[in-house]
């Protein structure tokens, strides 16, 4: 089953066996990115088709293992980066090596367009563009004092967001604010905690900015079979399972109470004690 939570920019699909994409108007210098995408040899199935055509200024997609969301997120940077000059696309990925192989994926498609990618020379993990366009793969290793100096972003990646730092998080949201620029998080869940968790269990209601959210298990996933996922099961456990294939945040044991638990203990009713200042020792 898959659960749409629908924001801006996406749209309700209509009921199967049938799937079609609402217009979408865009300038005349950006090819529609689903043609960009056939042309690379990229045929998305209908739930990628969605996150692809999305206008949203911030999604989240919560993934099975194996959905393909950073081949998907690699597609979405090169055609941002290959369509509008002069953009900069961040990714941040949990370690370097990950940014790395996130990087080949967007390096074969920009292959794909005739181009020869290069460094731009300043980051180790980058391809320019001769349109003056920049992809740049941050460092990993959840430091954030190492991630900043970038501004104007137009587009922010975060793969694997589950493992990464909240201090990370906070310290890269500031780079799209002159741009305006646009931030999706996408990952496997990793227990009840940090800000992908967070952001994607609070309620619209509660919070201050609007996301669009994606949840895509693996029995929705065309090309993950049913008897893969039986044997899966039965190796990994249901709670490795349910987190890796099924969506869902578990708790990882490691705390003697669980986070429901201590949430259901507050109570926003009761008021401070206003003691007086503990008397300092003469």
């Amino acid at each position: 089953m898959v659960t749409f939570y629908y924001g801006p920019g996406i749209a309700p699909p209509p009921l199967p066996p049938q799937f079609t994409t609402p217009p979408v108007h865009l300038p005349a210098s950006e090819e529609d990115i689903l043609s960009f995408a056939r042309r690379l040899d990229f045929h998305p199935d209908p739930l990628q088709a969605q996150v692809l055509r999305s206008t949203a200024k911030r999604g989240i997609l919560n993934c099975t293992r194996q959905w393909g969301k950073s081949t998907l997120m690699a597609l979405k940077a090169v055609h941002r980066a290959f369509t509008r000059p002069d953009s900069l696309v961040l990714v941040a990925c949990p370690t370097a090596r990950q940014s790395g192989e996130w990087m080949k994926k967007a390096r074969a498609f920009l292959l794909r367009l005739g181009l020869s990618p290069r460094s731009d020379g300043s980051n180790p993990i980058s391809l320019a563009l001769p349109n003056g366009s920049r992809i740049v793969g941050l460092p990993g290793a959840n430091s954030e004092a190492r991630v900043r100096g970038f501004s104007s972003v137009s587009l922010l990646l975060i793969d694997e967001a589950a493992r990464l730092d909240d201090s990370l998080y906070k310290a890269l949201r500031p780079m799209v604010a002159v741009a305006n620029g646009e931030i999706w998080m996408m990952s496997t869940p990793f227990g009840k905690r940090g800000f992908f968790y967070d952001t994607w269990t609070v309620s619209e209601r509660e919070s201050a900015e609007s996301w669009t959210r994606l949840e895509v298990r693996a029995l929705d996933c065309p090309r993950i079979s049913r008897e893969f996922l039986e044997e899966e099961r039965t190796i990994l456990g249901s709670a490795w399972f349910d987190q890796e294939y099924q969506c869902r945040f578990i708790d990882n044991g490691s705390s003697i109470f669980s986070r429901e638990l201590v949430e259901a203990a507050l109570d926003d009713t009761i008021e401070p004690l206003d003691l007086p200042p503990w008397p300092l020792a003469a």
